[in-house]
């Protein structure tokens, strides 16, 4: 996951991994957003244009003043267009070749898929410029299996979509025209956890062309199955997140408020687990999951870790009924 470098992808392939998500993010440049054409132009001169196997005029020629029928719609680029699109995304994209090539080489016939990321970036990824970005990678002989753009509205840690779902929902059917016409391929949606509200509009629009990437809540579940077996371990584990959420929160989109967060020295055994759906609390556990599984105390060990699994392994069957409730709520709406 986010491999962004030929080492990591030395390192993932060699213990036997099969599926690569590149993450060129590094390589987007959210300034292209607000840039004067003049700017735009020299960015655009500057890109690797041996890597992208194009000379630049004719390369943008290509794309300027030119529509492209997509399933019932067209995406049209005038110059200034086109060129935000490739100042932002062409070093992105060549990164993107330059991993797909190396790890071809390197697997030597072993089979892999490939996806691309360009989700952890300050701007969403417009129709116009994910167009662009499959465009340019079948054009340069890339074979990927999943695209994740970074959609309109917020996909925070942990909690549901904060957005408008109509704009959303307008969005997403043309990312889905995009993706079915350039490839098959799947929209992938990082930070995928608990994004229930959307989850319909992928059934309904994308199909199977979707990729749900889930991780982390899985933790918030193993929390909450403490918090009905071991009361008074979570509270100590709320007390410890509160106090370091704001340190930990610095490399997340997270939005929670300390503040309103749950005082577990407030709350009664019987309402611990219900601090799971608040959306402050929630969060601030959230990004706190490393700092409770790794600090240790003045004796060298661990202070939660080895309770946390000695809390799950003694109450085995509260952690899978939390847990199968969980999934089940990210599955059904695929029924």
């Amino acid at each position: 996951d986010h491999l962004k470098t030929t080492e990591d992808i030395d390192r993932t392939l060699a213990a036997g991994f099969t599926f690569f998500t590149i993450d060129p993010s590094q390589y987007v440049d959210n300034d292209a957003d607000a840039d004067s054409v003049g700017t735009l132009e020299k960015k655009v001169a500057a890109l690797p244009w041996d890597v992208l196997d194009a000379e630049p005029d004719a390369f943008l020629k290509g794309y300027e003043n030119q529509s492209f029928g997509i399933d019932g719609f067209d995406i049209s680029f005038d110059r200034e267009t086109v060129l935000r699109a490739a100042a932002k995304y062409g070093a992105a994209v060549a990164h993107t070749v330059r991993m797909y090539r190396y790890l071809r080489e390197v697997s030597a016939g072993r089979p892999f898929e490939l996806e691309m990321s360009v989700d952890e970036t300050e701007t969403p990824t417009s129709v116009q410029e994910h167009f662009f970005v499959a465009n340019e990678l079948k054009r340069l002989g890339v074979e990927w299996v999943s695209l994740a753009p970074r959609f309109v509205g917020r996909m925070e840690k942990g909690v549901d979509y904060i957005g408008d779902l109509d704009a959303f929902e307008s969005d997403l059917v043309k990312h889905v025209a995009i993706a079915r016409q350039l490839g098959p391929y799947k929209l992938s949606l990082h930070s995928g956890s608990d994004k229930f509200s959307i989850y319909p509009l992928f059934a309904r629009h994308a199909g199977e062309l979707f990729h749900l990437k889930t991780a982390g809540t899985s933790y918030l579940e193993a929390l909450r199955a403490i918090a009905e077996s071991d009361p008074e371990l979570f509270r100590e584990i709320l007390r410890f997140s509160r106090e370091h959420y704001e340190t930990d929160k610095a490399t997340y989109h997270v939005s929670a408020d300390l503040s309103k967060s749950a005082d577990p020295d407030s709350l009664s055994d019987a309402e611990l687990p219900g601090v799971l759906d608040q959306f402050d609390t929630r969060q601030v556990l959230h990004v706190t999951f490393g700092s409770v599984l790794t600090t240790k105390d003045d004796s060298g060990a661990y202070r939660f870790r080895d309770r946390v699994l000695f809390a799950l392994m003694s109450n085995e069957e509260v952690h899978y009924r939390v847990l199968e409730a969980h999934f089940d709520r990210h599955l059904n709406p695929f029924d």
